[in-house]
C-alpha cells in the first residue's frame, strides 16, 4: 500500500487512513468523483483528533458516502495524493517514480527527447490525454483548482529536479514566442482505426452527427479523435483497433437505409492507424506552427490521414499509419527540438572520393551545426565488403579506425534499413561515391522507401532510357531528392546551371564541353615536340588517368556525360546512340593488361603527332570534346580542332569547359569553367548538393 508525508518535520507524526476522510462517489464510467465537501469535514474532523505536524497517509483507497471502502480505481495512486494536496491546500505535491520527469517525447522512440523542466495543466492535461505517461488528466484536476504545482520526481535519482507541473510557466527565453518554446511535446497512440462515414445526403441534416456518436456510444467503444469536412460532406473519427468491427456493424446497421438510398455513399474503416498530437499552449495564436509541422511530416515523405485541432490550439492531431508513426514522431521532435535540419547520412564507398567526402565532412560538421543550424549525422560507412554501423553517429575523426576496427560484412539491404529505420533523425540520405551499377540499380527502392539518393555515380543516369525515365519520374512525384551534380564535372555548377536554364523558360540547342579532366591534362599537354605515349604515361604516373588508361581514352566517360547532359535537355537517347571516337587503336583494344598497353603505345604514336602537327600549322590546337546538339536530337564525342584564341583553346591542367548554347545564350555562349577532376574537388561537388538537400528540407539556404 502506497503511503504520502502530506507535511515534513521533526515533530512527531500520526497516521491517516484515507478511507477515514477521502469520500468520492463512484460513477458509471468505472470512475470516481470526489466529494470534496464532505472530505474537507472529515478530514477537519480527523485534525482535531489526531494534531500533527506531519501526517502519513496510505493512498488508493477511500469510501463512498455510505462508508463503504473502494478505491480510486486507475491511477488511484496519484489521485489520492492530490486530492489530498488540495484539501490540505499544500504548496506542492511531489510524485516520485522512476523516471526522471516528464519527456519532450517517448524516450524509447525519441533518443534525442528532452526532459522538460516545466508543463503547464493544459499541457500536461493534453499529453496524458494522447497517450504520454505523464499523469491521468483527473488527477490534474484537484490540484488545478487551486494552482498547486505538481513535480514528477525520480526516487532513484535525486540529483535530477525533474518536471513541475503548474501554471503556465515563465517562458525560460523571455516574451519570444520561438517555434522550439511553442510546442512543448509530442505524444502518440498506436493501434487504432479510422472510421470514415460520407455522403452527400449528410451536408445540412440537423441531428447526424449526433446519430453517429450514439450509436457509437452504445456498443461501448471510446472515440480519441473527431475530424469533420467543413462541407458536412463527412465525418471521420479514430476508435481503438478492438472495437472497430463493433462500430462498423452498429453504424452499418443504423444507416442501413441511407446507404441503400444513397444518402450515405459508404462507412469506410481504415486500420492500422495511430495518432500523433502536437502539445504547446504557447501553440495558441502562434502563427506558423502547423505549417512547420506539416512541412516536416511531409519532407519525411508521411501521408497524414486525417487532421484535428482544437479551438483552445493546445493540440494538432494528425492521423497516420501505423508503420510511419515513429518516422513521424521523429520527424516532428527533430524539426522543433533538434537542429532545423538533421539528416542521417550513408556513405557508400570510403575509397578516394567517398573518403575525402568523410574528411570535408568531419571539419565542416560543427561550423555548420553552429552556423546554420545544420545536423549531419553519419550513421553508416559501407565499402564493397565491410561496413560500420553506428546508433548515434559515428566519430569521424576516427572513421577509418572505425571502419577498420568495428566492421561487419557489407549488406546494403541491412545497411539502408539501419541508416531509414533503426536511427531516430527523420530524413535519410544514401551518398553513393562508388562507380558500381549494382549499387545504382537500388537507386529506385531507396527513393520509393523515402530515402534521398546523391551521388557522383554516372551509372544509373546513363544506364537504360527506361529505367532513368522511371527513376526521375518517381524523384519528380514525390517529396525524395535525388542530386547527381558531381556526375558531370566533378564540383562545376553544370547539372544545376543547365536545370536553372530549362526552368527559367531558356531552350537548349547545344552543349559542348570538354568534359575528361583526364583529356583536358593531356590534350593541354601535347604540344610542340612531345610524344602522344610519353603525355599519357606522365598522366598515368601523376594519378590523372584510371590504372587502365584505356578506359579514359576509349571516350566511354565521356559519352556517358554527355548523355546525362543529352536526357537533362529532354532528348530521349540510349548511350549507344552517342558516336564516339576512341583514342585507342584497334589493334591495341586486344592488349591483355595495361602494362602491354603502355609498351605497345608508342608503336602507334605517328598518325596522333600527324593530327596535332596539322592542327599546330593552323593555328589549332586538339581537344577532346563532347557535344549535344538538341537541335538534330543527337550526341557524339570526338577530337576536334579549335582556333587558339577559342575558349576550349585556354585551358590549363585538368580544367573541364562547358559551353551552353541557348535562344538566351545564342550569340555568345554561356560558359562554365574550372577543375573538373580530382577527389577534392569532386567530393565537394557531392558535399555541395547535401547542403542543397538540406536547404531544401528546412535549412537556411
Amino acid at each position: 500500500m502506497l503511503s504520502y508525508a502530506i507535511k515534513k518535520s521533526g515533530r512527531p507524526c500520526s497516521w491517516m487512513d484515507t478511507r477515514d476522510v477521502l469520500i468520492v462517489n463512484p460513477t458509471s464510467s468505472n470512475q470516481v468523483d470526489p466529494d470534496f465537501l464532505e472530505s474537507e469535514k472529515r478530514l477537519e474532523k480527523w485534525f482535531a483528533q489526531c494534531p500533527a505536524d506531519t501526517i502519513i497517509a496510505t493512498g488508493f483507497i477511500a469510501s463512498t458516502p455510505q462508508n463503504i471502502p473502494t478505491t480510486l480505481k486507475r491511477d488511484g495512486s496519484d489521485f489520492s495524493a492530490a486530492i489530498l494536496g488540495a484539501l490540505v491546500r499544500a504548496r506542492q505535491v511531489t510524485i516520485w517514480t522512476d523516471v526522471d520527469g516528464v519527456f519532450s517525447a517517448d524516450p524509447r522512440k525519441v533518443s534525442e527527447a528532452v526532459i522538460l523542466r516545466t508543463l503547464s495543466y493544459q499541457e500536461a492535461w493534453e499529453m496524458s490525454y494522447f497517450g504520454a505517461n505523464v499523469l491521468h488528466p483527473r488527477t490534474i484536476i484537484p490540484v488545478m483548482r487551486h494552482g498547486i504545482p505538481i513535480v514528477i520526481r525520480n526516487i532513484f535519482n535525486l540529483s535530477v529536479p525533474g518536471t513541475m507541473i503548474c501554471q503556465q510557466p515563465v517562458n525560460e527565453n523571455g516574451d519570444k514566442k520561438s517555434l522550439e518554446s511553442v510546442v512543448k511535446a509530442f505524444a502518440t497512440i498506436d493501434n487504432l482505426a479510422l472510421v470514415n462515414v460520407e455522403g452527400t445526403g449528410m451536408a445540412g441534416v440537423p441531428g447526424t452527427a449526433s446519430a453517429i456518436f450514439s450509436t457509437v456510444k452504445d456498443v461501448g467503444a471510446n472515440v480519441i479523435m473527431i475530424s469533420q469536412a467543413s462541407s458536412e460532406h463527412s465525418i471521420c473519427f479514430a476508435v481503438p483497433e478492438n472495437e472497430v468491427r463493433a462500430v462498423s456493424a452498429a453504424l452499418q446497421s443504423r444507416f442501413r437505409q441511407a446507404l441503400d438510398a444513397g444518402r450515405l455513399s459508404q462507412v469506410e474503416v481504415i486500420p492500422n492507424c495511430s495518432i500523433l498530437a502536437a502539445v504547446g499552449q504557447r501553440m495558441a495564436s502562434t502563427p506558423g506552427v502547423s505549417a512547420t509541422l506539416f512541412d516536416a511530416l511531409a519532407k519525411a515523405n508521411i501521408n497524414v490521414r486525417a487532421i484535428a485541432q482544437g479551438c483552445s490550439e493546445y493540440n494538432i492531431t494528425v492521423v497516420l499509419k501505423q508503420e510511419d508513426c515513429v518516422r513521424a514522431l521523429r520527424a516532428a521532435h527533430s524539426r522543433f527540438y533538434l537542429s532545423k535540419t538533421t539528416l542521417a547520412v550513408g556513405i557508400i564507398g570510403p575509397g578516394l572520393i567517398g573518403g575525402t567526402l568523410l574528411d570535408q565532412l568531419r571539419d565542416q560538421a560543427a561550423n555548420l551545426n553552429e552556423e546554420f543550424n545544420i545536423d549531419l549525422r553519419v550513421m553508416g560507412i559501407a565499402g564493397s565488403r565491410m561496413m560500420v554501423l553506428s546508433d548515434t553517429g559515428i566519430d569521424l575523426t576516427r572513421w577509418r579506425e572505425l571502419h577498420k576496427e568495428k566492421s561487419e560484412a557489407s549488406d546494403l539491404d541491412k545497411f539502408a534499413q539501419h541508416v531509414h529505420e533503426k536511427h531516430f533523425f527523420p530524413n535519410t540520405v544514401l551518398v553513393d561515391c562508388t562507380a558500381d551499377t549494382n549499387v545504382a540499380n537500388r537507386y529506385y527502392d531507396w527513393l520509393h522507401k523515402g530515402i534521398h539518393v546523391i551521388t557522383p555515380n554516372k551509372k544509373a543516369n546513363s544506364g537504360p532510357l527506361d529505367r532513368y525515365l522511371r527513376l526521375r519520374k518517381l524523384q519528380r512525384l514525390s517529396y525524395t531528392h535525388y542530386f547527381y551534380e558531381a556526375t558531370v564535372g566533378a564540383g562545376l555548377p553544370i547539372i544545376s546551371t543547365l536545370q536553372g536554364l530549362l526552368e527559367t523558360g531558356d531552350k537548349i540547342l547545344r552543349i559542348e564541353g570538354i568534359f575528361s579532366g583526364t583529356l583536358s591534362y593531356i590534350f593541354n599537354n601535347f604540344e610542340g615536340t612531345r610524344s602522344f605515349s610519353e603525355v599519357v604515361a606522365e598522366a598515368k604516373m601523376a594519378g590523372y588517368t584510371e590504372p587502365d588508361p584505356r578506359d579514359d581514352l576509349s571516350g566511354t566517360d565521356v559519352a556517358r556525360k554527355v548523355i546525362i547532359l543529352a536526357r537533362e535537355s529532354g532528348l530521349k537517347l540510349e548511350l549507344s546512340d552517342i558516336l564516339v571516337q576512341s583514342l585507342v587503336s584497334e589493334p591495341l583494344r586486344a592488349c591483355s593488361s595495361a602494362e602491354e598497353y603502355m609498351q605497345q603505345l608508342p608503336n602507334f604514336d605517328e598518325d596522333v603527332t600527324k593530327e596535332r602537327n596539322d592542327a599546330e600549322a593552323a593555328g589549332e590546337v586538339l581537344r577532346y570534346v563532347g557535344v549535344v546538339d538538341v537541335v538534330n536530337e543527337k550526341g557524339m564525342v570526338e577530337l576536334r580542332r579549335y582556333k587558339r584564341e577559342h575558349p576550349f583553346a585556354q585551358l590549363s591542367g585538368s580544367d573541364n569547359i562547358i559551353a551552353f548554347t541557348t535562344t538566351r545564350y545564342n550569340n555568345q555562349p554561356l560558359i562554365v569553367r574550372g577543375p573538373g577532376a580530382g577527389a577534392e574537388v569532386t567530393a565537394g561537388g557531392v558535399f555541395s548538393d547535401i547542403l542543397r538537400l538540406a536547404s531544401y528540407l528546412g535549412a537556411p539556404s
